[in-house]
């Protein structure tokens, strides 16, 4: 699976299920999802993240 690489600070907008994020100096991969909950203010953005150890492996074994 080929990653985007935003410059650093640079805005991003994620898939709401299932983004793939892997961190450029470790090549740690996690999956996340993003969902919108009602709150006493509106609606607040809420995520979880899992780490992806198979597409971890991957990412470590193409970096060398």
């Amino acid at each position: 699976m080929r990653y985007s690489k935003p410059k650093s600070g640079e805005w991003v907008k994620p898939k709401r299920k299932y983004y793939k994020m892997a961190c450029c100096d470790c090549g740690l991969v996690h999956k996340m999802e993003f969902a919108l909950f009602p709150t006493t203010n509106g609606k607040g953005i809420y995520f979880r993240a899992w780490r992806d150890e198979r597409a971890t492996g991957q990412m470590r074994r193409k970096r060398g």
